[in-house]
C-alpha cells in the first residue's frame, strides 16, 4: 500500500492506494506548530493497515510558512570582499514605478550578521585571489557571539568554480560542527549574484527548521507505522528522500500545491485533455497554473510576496510556475478603513476556523457564506453547526454595514472571493496570451469543486472536471510522481561559436552525476531518464526563453535546430523573431526522472439510478435567481455517463460541487464529474 499525505494551512490530507488500485481518501484539521502529529492523525483517522506500507509522501507548507511568517533561524552569510550588501543593493528596477515611498525589501539577514572574506574569481572562474581561511576563524567566532543559528557562503562568480565555497564551509564545519552551512553552489548553479545568494539565504534561513520538522515527522512514523520508502515532495513536481530535503529544504518552498499541478497533469493525460487549467482552492489558499499540451511549466524565476507593489524575494530553484493568492474556505470577510468589502488572505485557518466550526471563531469566512446559502449542509461538518450564530456574525459584521440581509452579504462575499480567484485565473491565461476557451478547468481541493463552475462561467471555460479525491488531490497527485532532479548550469556561449566537444563533456557530466545521485536513492540506471533545455536568447538580449534539446551527442544539426526552435518559441512568447539576430546559450539544464511504478486508474461499475443518488432538494441562493429549490445528489451513487442539468448540487466526502442553471454534468467511467456549457 502507498499513502501520500499532504499538509495545508487548514487541513492535513491522505489519499492511500492499495495493489488492486483501490483508492481512499481521508482528511483532519491540521496541527500547529507541530505539524507532524496532523500527519500521524490523518493516518490513524484513515484506518489503514499500518503494517502494509511500501511508499509514503509527503507535501508540507512549512517551509513557505516559515519564510512568510519570519519564524526561520537566525542567519549569519559570509560573501566574497566588497559585496556585503548585495542583498540590499537587490535590483534597480521596481514594481510600483510612481511610487515615491516605494521600500525595497527587507534582507531576510541583517548587515551586522554580513561579513567579507577575501577571495576572488572572475567570471571564468580563473582564481584572482586565494581565499584568506584564516579569516574565517574571527567571523565564526562572532556569529558565536551572535548566536546565530545558521550560515549561508555565497563567493562571487562560485556558479562556475565552487572551490572556494568548498574550502570555506569544510573550515566552517572543523570550527563549529553543530551549525548548519548552505553554500550556493549546494543549491543554485546559475548566475545572478543577487537571486543566487538570496536562495543560499533562504535556504540557510529554514533549514534548522526543516531538519526539526523532518526528524520529528520521522520519529513519529517510525513510532507508528512501518514504512519501506519515505519521500518528500519538491517545488520542481517530483520527490526526493528525506536526507535530501534537510539538506536543501528551499527546494519544497512549494512542496503542496505543486502536487496538485502534476496530478492534474496525469489526470489529463489520461483524459486525453492536453490544456489544462489547474484550480486548487484548498482552505487558506486559491492556486492555479496553465498546463499547454500536456507540460508542466518549470522556472527558476521565482518569487515569495512578490505583487504589482512589492517587488519580493527571488528563489533560484526550480519551482512549477504557479499564481498563489490568499483565498480560500476560511479566508476571512472584512471591511477597510474606505468601506470596501474584502475577503483574504487573512484566514481563520484550522483554529479556530470559520464561525460554522463553533471553536471560537468569531469572524465570517467564505466556509460561513457557502453555508448560509445553501451551497454547504450542516450535517456534512465535522462540528455541530449553529446556522443562528453563522447568520448573525455575517448580518452584524457585513450585512448591517451595507443596509442588506445576511443571506445578500454572503452572497457578496462569495462574489469577491470568486473576483479576487477570477483575477489570479487571468494572470495564468489571458494575460499570458491564451484563449481560456481552448483549455479544461481541473478543479479542487476542498472549495475547487465548490467555486470552480461559477468562474469558468465568467472566464469562457467550457468544461470542468473534478476529479475523484478532489478533496485530497494534492495528496493524489504525490502518488502519480516520480523521484526528479535538476541540474541547471550557467554557460554562456554564442551558439555559431560552440566547442562541440566540450559541450559534449559538459552534457554528459551532468548525466553522470544525476546517476550517482539517483544510486545514492536506491534508483537503478536503467529507471533514470533525462528531459534536456537549453536557455537561449538573442544577443544583447537580458532573459531567455527555454528550448527543449533532443538527447544524444551535439553536432552541427542540433545546433541549427535549437536555434529554429528559439526563434519559433521566442515570437510565440514575444510575437516577435529576429532570424537574422545572433544567439547564445545562456543555461543547461538537464531534468532527471526515476521513474517510480504508479497505481492505475480504474475504471468503476456503478448501478445505481438517479433516484437513488437524490438526498435531498434544498433551497440554494443564486447570483441572478435568488432562492431556488434544487436537488442535491451524492456523488457516490451518481449512475455513469447520464447527463444532468443544472442547478444541481453534488456532494461527497469534505467537498460540494455547484452546477448553475447554464451548465449540465456526468460522471465519466473514472469517477470523475465532468461539467459542460450548455449551448444556446
Amino acid at each position: 500500500m502507498r499513502v501520500a499525505t499532504d499538509i495545508g494551512g487548514t487541513f492535513t490530507d491522505l489519499v492511500y492506494v492499495d495493489g488492486q488500485g483501490n483508492f481512499g481518501y481521508e482528511k483532519s484539521n491540521t496541527t500547529p506548530p507541530f505539524f507532524e502529529q496532523g500527519v500521524i492523525d490523518v493516518i490513524q483517522k484513515s484506518a489503514i493497515n499500518q503494517t502494509q506500507l511500501e511508499m509514503f509522501i509527503h507535501g508540507t507548507t512549512v517551509i513557505i510558512n516559515a519564510l512568510t511568517e519570519r519564524k526561520g533561524a537566525k542567519t549569519g552569510l559570509i560573501t566574497t570582499k566588497g559585496f556585503r550588501d548585495v542583498l540590499e543593493i537587490a535590483r534597480g528596477n521596481r514594481p510600483d514605478l510612481f511610487n515615491v515611498k516605494y521600500q525595497k525589501p527587507q534582507p531576510f539577514v541583517e548587515r551586522y550578521l554580513r561579513r567579507e572574506v577575501t577571495e576572488r574569481l572572475n567570471y571564468k572562474g580563473q582564481v584572482l585571489e586565494e581565499i584568506n581561511v584564516t579569516e574565517l576563524e574571527e567571523i565564526v567566532d562572532y556569529f558565536k557571539k551572535e548566536q546565530v543559528e545558521a550560515i549561508a557562503v555565497s563567493f562571487l562568480h562560485s556558479y562556475v568554480n565552487n572551490e572556494h565555497e568548498k574550502t570555506a564551509v569544510q573550515k566552517i564545519r572543523e570550527l563549529w560542527p553543530e551549525i548548519q552551512v548552505t553554500a550556493s553552489s549546494e543549491i543554485t548553479q546559475e548566475w545572478r549574484e543577487y537571486e543566487r545568494t538570496n536562495t543560499a539565504v533562504l535556504n540557510a534561513y529554514v533549514q534548522p527548521t526543516a531538519t526539526t520538522y523532518i526528524d520529528r515527522l520521522e520519529q513519529k512514523l517510525q513510532e507508528t507505522v512501518n514504512i519501506e520508502q519515505s519521500y518528500v515532495m519538491q517545488s520542481n513536481g517530483g520527490t526526493t528522500k528525506f536526507d535530501n530535503a534537510k539538506r536543501s529544504p528551499i527546494n519544497m518552498v512549494e512542496s503542496g500545491p505543486v502536487a496538485g499541478i502534476l496530478g492534474a497533469a496525469v489526470l489529463g493525460e489520461i483524459l486525453d485533455e492536453k490544456n489544462i487549467i489547474a484550480f486548487d482552492i484548498g482552505g487558506t489558499t486559491a492556486k492555479c497554473s496553465l498546463i499547454e499540451n500536456g507540460e508542466v511549466k518549470v522556472s527558476t524565476d521565482y518569487y515569495i510576496e512578490k505583487d504589482n507593489r512589492h517587488a519580493g524575494y527571488p528563489i533560484k530553484t526550480p519551482v512549477v510556475d504557479i499564481v498563489e493568492i490568499g483565498n480560500g474556505g476560511g479566508s476571512i470577510a472584512w471591511i477597510d478603513s474606505a468601506g470596501s468589502l474584502k475577503v483574504g488572505p487573512q484566514s481563520a485557518g484550522a483554529c479556530p476556523g470559520p464561525v460554522a466550526y463553533g471553536q471560537g471563531g468569531t469572524e465570517p469566512t467564505t466556509t460561513d457564506a457557502n453555508l448560509l446559502t445553501g451551497r454547504l449542509t450542516p450535517e456534512n461538518f465535522d462540528f455541530n453547526v449553529n446556522l443562528d450564530n453563522v447568520k448573525n456574525v455575517i448580518e452584524k459584521k457585513i450585512g448591517n454595514r451595507f443596509n442588506m440581509s445576511a443571506e445578500e452579504a454572503a452572497l457578496g462575499i462569495i462574489r469577491i472571493a470568486n473576483s479576487n480567484m477570477l483575477n489570479a485565473l487571468k494572470l495564468i491565461s489571458i494575460r499570458k496570451g491564451h484563449n481560456p476557451q481552448d483549455f479544461t478547468m481541473i478543479a479542487f481541493g476542498g472549495g475547487g469543486s465548490m467555486h470552480g463552475p461559477a468562474l469558468a462561467l465568467e472566464l469562457g471555460v467550457k468544461k470542468v472536471i473534478i476529479p475523484i479525491a478532489s478533496p485530497v488531490f494534492s495528496a493524489w497527485g504525490m502518488l502519480m510522481t516520480d523521484l526528479r532532479h535538476d541540474y541547471i548550469q550557467t554557460y554562456i556561449k554564442r551558439m555559431y561559436e560552440l566547442d562541440l566537444v566540450e559541450m559534449n563533456k559538459v552534457w554528459a557530466e551532468i548525466e553522470s552525476n544525476a546517476i550517482q545521485q539517483f544510486e545514492t536513492e536506491s534508483m537503478s540506471k536503467d529507471k533514470v531518464f533525462f528531459q534536456r533545455f537549453a536557455d537561449m536568447r538573442y544577443l544583447g538580449q537580458e532573459h531567455t526563453v527555454k528550448v527543449p534539446v533532443d538527447g544524444g551527442q551535439w553536432n552541427q544539426a542540433t545546433i541549427d535546430e535549437a536555434i529554429a526552435d528559439f526563434n519559433h518559441l521566442h515570437e510565440k512568447n514575444f510575437s516577435f523573431k529576429l532570424p537574422e539576430a545572433e544567439t547564445e546559450i545562456v543555461n543547461i539544464h538537464v531534468t532527471a526522472f526515476g521513474k517510480v511504478h504508479k497505481p492505475k486508474l480504474k475504471t468503476i461499475n456503478r448501478h445505481s439510478s438517479l433516484q437513488d443518488a437524490l438526498l435531498e432538494q434544498r433551497d440554494v441562493y443564486y447570483e441572478q435567481d435568488g432562492w431556488v429549490k434544487t436537488n442535491i445528489y451524492d456523488r457516490e451513487l451518481l449512475p455513469i455517463g447520464e447527463k444532468i442539468k443544472g442547478p444541481v448540487i453534488v456532494e461527497e466526502k469534505a467537498a460540494a460541487t455547484v452546477i448553475y442553471k447554464s451548465q449540465s454534468l456526468y460522471i465519466d467511467a473514472y469517477g470523475n464529474i465532468v461539467i459542460e456549457k450548455e449551448e444556446k
